[in-house]
């Protein structure tokens, strides 16, 4: 429902914009194609790099890292994964959910699915071109730290 809603509203403002200065508006949407199709390409191909280690690595092996008999380097195991692969969240958490009916920690699950929302190791190239590389480094540490705190501190609520 939100995205109809945003869809309309974005919708509306266009038509509104046209109507003002259709020139501009057409100058407009020229630029935000090229800056779509530009940024599509870059984020397109670090989803084929992801993908394709992805592939390469046994899913035995991954369940093996994060239900090992070490509850932290499960976690800080877990955390790393998720720092470096790219899934959409609709394949995420049915993902954290079969690895938990497998024998993940649910630690290890929690670090891996809060460092896969919050940090972008795979996109840090994109981030840094146009955020810079110290905002960008910052964030991306600043996150891994936090996802961490709260992984642990998922032992604390369950």
């Amino acid at each position: 429902m939100t995205a109809i809603i945003l869809v309309a509203v974005a919708v509306g403002l266009l038509l509104w914009s046209w109507l003002r200065d259709r020139e501009k508006t057409v100058k407009s949407i020229h630029m935000a194609k090229g800056q779509f199709l530009g940024t599509a390409g870059q984020i397109g191909s670090i989803l084929a790099l992801i993908g394709l280690v992805l592939a390469l690595i046994p899913e035995d092996y991954i369940r093996a890292l994060l239900g090992g008999s070490s509850e932290a380097l499960s976690t800080i195991f877990g955390a790393v994964i998720g720092t470096v692969t790219i899934l959409p969240a609709f394949v995420a958490f049915p993902l954290a959910a079969s690895l938990v009916d497998r024998g993940a920690h649910i630690i290890a699950v929690a670090a891996f699915i809060t460092t896969l929302t919050m940090v972008g190791f795979a996109t840090l190239p994109i981030e840094i071109r146009y955020f810079g590389k110290r905002f960008a480094l910052l964030r991306n540490v600043s996150s891994f730290v936090a996802a961490l705190i709260i992984a642990f501190g998922m032992v604390i609520l369950l």
